[in-house]
């Protein structure tokens, strides 16, 4: 599942670095979670980061995109591609 931020949220501005998917932006009113992004942090860490540094506890699993674990990894192994091919990561050096 990808994690959502719900209303209780109190715009502290901790959770949005922590996510090394960048799936976190400030939203309307409040912080949001892009679920396309989202992968609970799995293929970087045990726990969501997010979770684990919001000083309310805000930041529960969203009901609308129930994801397996398998699922959520192949989402980071897409990411983490597109990241590299983004930034060019792969290239061939460039002679002098």
């Amino acid at each position: 599942m990808a994690l959502m931020i719900t209303d209780e949220c109190i715009n502290c501005d901790v959770c949005e670095p922590e996510c090394p998917n960048d799936a976190i932006y400030m939203g309307e009113s409040i912080y949001e979670i892009d679920p396309h992004k989202c992968t609970e942090c799995v293929g970087h860490f045990d726990e969501p980061q997010c979770v684990q540094v919001c000083p309310v506890a805000c930041i529960p699993t969203n009901p609308a995109h129930v994801e397996a674990r398998d699922t959520l990894w192949m989402k980071f192994e897409r990411l983490t591609a597109a990241k590299g091919a983004a930034s060019g990561a792969g290239d061939a050096p460039v002679a002098a």
